[in-house]
């Protein structure tokens, strides 16, 4: 979203104090690789998981990102929300609340580019359950963020520490829900992806139980992939290019290590032989190993949210097996296809995929409430 120019002396000065607020410690990422599940994690011993981009040290490389494209204008959604919510809100009547909290996005992601894979994947996980309710951020042995899918998931510092600077400035008023929308949006633009104009309106969930994570695994064909998108009202062409997520983020050997070796009923023979090579060499056989590969393996744009990831599935250069299968099933490798050889068509259809997957069974209106800290209900 274009940010409007904050004019005032005073709110500016108010920024650069607030830049130095401290973040929250964050989550511990001990867990990923045995129990994950979820957007590229290992199934667990209850219900599934699926494949946002895994985000553990260490961390991308950070090649110069490529121009940012011209804001996207995506399908209006018919949720409830829109954009520029939260103009006069303010008890104190300042005048662009979100504006605040993006600029504090900007400043995080510069320290730390893989803040994009990792809201990315946390977004994801929230939505997927009861909607883009906020409801993995609450804490308790039970909850959401309990689960075994989300026990890698990072990023819950950036939510506190933007969730710290609304009550500061606006208390009671903005929830965290939106909080995961404002960032995510702009970590996807400068992270070289498609910039948008984001809804808000968002209220907070009541319920968070980790029970209720089933989120589609790794380990799905894509028929029973596109079901399980399906089900959320996603097209299988909204899947494939929320897929292309995988431009960023890494992966654990063991999420794809029996792709590797011919002895296994997962061996990839039309893998291509110089990445298998090349990964034999990170992921030893039988070793255990805890190291990681990019989703992309174009070196040159490993931390970009661009088309690449499509063009090295398309040279059977992908790392997990649901990333891999996109380009040679019937049902998506014309989609693949498409968005490979066209930047700008990704772009486009990210953005409207993004705003569709953030408008997600949201609540609205008198629903839920304004959480007063993002980890617990009030």
């Amino acid at each position: 979203m274009k940010l409007i120019q904050v004019t005032s002396i005073v709110v500016i000065m108010l920024i650069l104090a607030l830049s130095h607020l401290g973040q929250s410690h964050a989550r511990s990422e001990k867990g990923e690789s045995n129990s994950g599940r979820g957007y590229g994690a290992a199934q667990g011993p209850k219900g599934r998981g699926f494949v946002p981009p895994i985000t553990s040290s260490p961390p991308p490389l950070s090649p110069p990102s490529p121009p940012p494209p011209s804001p996207s204008t995506p399908t209006t959604t018919t949720s409830g929300l829109k954009v520029g919510f939260y103009e006069g809100l303010c008890p104190n009547k300042l005048d662009d609340i979100q504006a605040i909290l993006t600029l504090k996005v900007q400043e995080l992601f510069r320290k730390n580019s893989t803040i994009l894979p990792a809201l990315l994947r946390l977004q994801f996980h929230d939505c997927f359950v009861h909607g883009c309710d906020a409801s993995i951020l609450i804490d308790g042995p039970s909850s959401e963020k309990a689960a075994g899918p989300n026990l890698s998931v990072r990023g819950y510092d950036v939510i506190d520490a933007l969730k710290d600077i609304a009550e500061a400035q606006c208390p009671g008023v903005v929830s965290c829900a939106d909080i995961i929308a404002i960032a995510t949006k702009e970590v996807i633009k400068m992270g070289g992806g498609p910039d948008y104009q984001v809804e808000t309106g968002r209220r907070d969930g009541l319920v968070s139980k980790s029970e209720d994570v089933n989120l589609p695994s790794p380990s799905l064909t894509v028929s029973q992939s596109i079901s399980e998108f399906s089900a959320k009202k996603f097209t299988p062409e909204e899947m494939v290019i929320l897929l292309g997520c995988h431009s960023v983020g890494i992966s654990h050997c063991q999420f794809f290590e029996a792709r590797l070796y011919n002895d296994t009923t997962q061996f990839d023979p039309l893998m291509d032989p110089t990445l298998r090579n090349q990964l034999k060499q990170t992921c030893p056989k039988n070793a255990n190993s805890n190291n990681v590969a990019f989703l992309d393996q174009n070196p040159q744009s490993s931390n970009i949210l661009d088309n690449s990831f499509f063009d090295q599935i398309v040279k059977q250069r992908g790392i997990l097996p649901i990333d891999q299968d996109l380009a040679r099933d019937p049902q998506t490798s014309a989609f693949v296809l498409q968005f490979a050889g066209d930047r700008s068509l990704f772009n486009n259809k990210l953005a409207s995929a993004m705003v569709k997957l953030q408008a997600l069974d949201v609540l609205t209106g008198s629903k839920g409430q304004i959480r007063k800290t993002c980890s617990r209900i009030n």
